[in-house]
């Protein structure tokens, strides 16, 4: 079925993302992040999609951050997907809830034990003097927490829920005559709207 009939968004973003795990030579859930500050400045980074459900699309990260603090100013944010190799798009709108604290202990522990240890010593976004003091920070973690499997989750670090308000899908398009569609979030569920490229 032409993917500008379908009905269900997250259904059609499920097999756009398995087919760019296929092809995708790097990091498929790789998305930009866009958010803004107190000032209306916008902001836009890429993080990695850890989940992604009819509740919405979930990513981690350090909530004492630039971006999470951006994320809880505003309650919303904006994700985009672009798969290369598919010649594909997807953007998606919305606010943003904090995930449970069992989603995101089972998302940390998850995780390699550098990496959980990593997030104790990171103070993301903050001034940095020199490389050598976030690899002396990663070494006092280490010994703070030298079994891999009594790391901590830090009370900073958890992860933020996008429930999508709109959703839209762009497939490339011989001499620009792409295909697009947009689905927005109503009370009856999901109207569906084709658009010109």
């Amino acid at each position: 079925m032409d993917f500008t009939q379908r009905d269900d968004p997250y259904a059609l973003f499920s097999e756009w993302m398995a087919e760019a795990q296929q092809s995708e030579p790097n990091d498929p859930n790789a998305l930009a992040l866009a958010t803004v500050d107190s000032n209306g400045m916008p902001n836009v980074r890429m993080v990695l999609l850890k989940g992604h459900d009819e509740r919405g699309f979930v990513f981690y990260t350090n909530f004492e951050g630039t971006k999470a603090g951006e994320v809880l100013a505003s309650g919303k944010a904006a994700l985009g997907f672009h798969w290369k190799s598919l010649r594909r798009q997807v953007r998606i709108r919305g606010s943003v809830e904090t995930v449970s604290q069992e989603e995101a202990d089972a998302y940390f522990n998850s995780r390699h034990p550098q990496s959980r240890r990593g997030a104790w010593a990171s103070q993301q976004s903050r001034p940095l003097e020199n490389r050598a003091k976030l690899v002396q920070r990663l070494r006092d973690v280490e010994e703070k927490y030298p079994d891999d499997d009594k790391i901590p989750r830090p009370p900073h670090w958890s992860g933020f829920r996008v429930i999508p308000e709109s959703v839209e899908f762009w497939q490339d398009g011989e001499f620009r005559l792409h295909d697009r569609v947009v689905f927005t979030q109503n009370s009856a569920g999901w109207s569906r709207q084709r658009l010109y490229p």
